[in-house]
């Protein structure tokens, strides 16, 4: 006797329309997530948010734009005054300790600025000691009265200045000021760099006003003997500044542009056979490849 079936007999008609209809939809989810794919390989990764490094590898030291600032002051009021590194080294252990590099507008009691110097004990007007090269001058003066600093351990010549009420807390920063002074002060010299994304004309008389300020007048004795402009013959080519420099402090200058060069829109700065530039600055400086210059080994070209 058969059996009776309940199973549902296949019609190819709808098989063929089923298989046709699963295929389509498998194509286009291939398609769909090629797209999306492709579409964010293409988005522009966002540039790295502005900051600086002094060194390179685990010798780096990791900076804030305002601290690469105030470092770069720190050493360039010592070129001016053509004092010692040690004298470079005590000021960064100090202003690490007491304001971690930065311009404070407040303090223990009256204290401001990089130093927190106090007007009430007379280093100056809350005003005066809120701008760097001021305050980093008053400094670099009370420590030349200090008895042999030189030759004295750092936190000792630092508490000489500052009279703290732990003079011993400027011990634990004497290692990486000491870091920080030999990439500063051009001892181990290519190894400050900053990055931001360049936007608008460079403010050359803006450097040019603080160059002066910070380095001293220009002359030929001076660490920035002069600043030249040099413009291409194309119509559209930016403007260059030429800073004729004393060699021994080239790599101070060169320190201190980079160091600013957001503040007043730099994009790149060359010297001696190495370039920088702001768009790829956390790569370092770039040794040319043929490194040309208008003024031969002395001239550091920024803009």
């Amino acid at each position: 006797m058969a059996v009776a079936s309940d199973s549902v007999p296949h019609n190819p008609a709808r098989v063929r329309a089923r298989a046709i209809v699963g295929t389509t939809l498998v194509l286009v989810l291939v398609a769909a997530g090629y797209l999306i794919y492709h579409s964010f390989r293409s988005v522009t990764s966002p540039p790295p948010p502005p900051g600086c490094k002094a060194g390179t590898g685990v010798q780096a030291v990791d900076l804030d734009s305002e601290q690469a600032e105030v470092a770069a002051t720190i050493a360039g009021v010592a070129a001016r005054h053509r004092l010692p590194r040690q004298a470079v080294t005590i000021a960064l252990a100090a202003a690490l300790q007491e304001s971690k590099l930065h311009n404070l507008d407040y303090g223990d009691r009256d204290s401001v600025g990089i130093f927190q110097q106090r007007p009430s004990e007379g280093w100056g007007s809350a005003t005066q000691l809120q701008d760097p090269v001021y305050a980093t001058t008053k400094f670099y003066t009370a420590l030349a009265k200090v008895h042999g600093y030189t030759a004295m351990p750092v936190y000792q010549a630092a508490q000489g200045v500052q009279h703290s009420a732990d003079g011993s807390a400027y011990q634990q920063w004497t290692d990486i000021a000491r870091q920080l002074t030999g990439y500063f002060t051009g001892k181990s010299p290519h190894n400050v760099s900053c990055w931001y994304t360049p936007a608008g004309k460079a403010n050359l008389a803006g450097v040019e006003q603080q160059i002066g300020e910070t380095f001293g007048p220009g002359g030929r004795k001076a660490v920035v003997v002069r600043i030249t402009t040099d413009r291409s013959g194309q119509k559209k080519s930016s403007t260059t500044a030429v800073l004729h420099v004393r060699p021994a402090a080239g790599w101070t200058v060169a320190a201190w542009l980079v160091a600013h060069a957001q503040a007043y829109h730099l994009s790149q700065v060359r010297y001696a056979g190495f370039s920088w530039k702001a768009a790829s600055g956390s790569m370092g400086w770039q040794r040319q490849s043929n490194p040309t210059s208008p003024s031969g080994k002395t001239g550091i070209v920024a803009g």
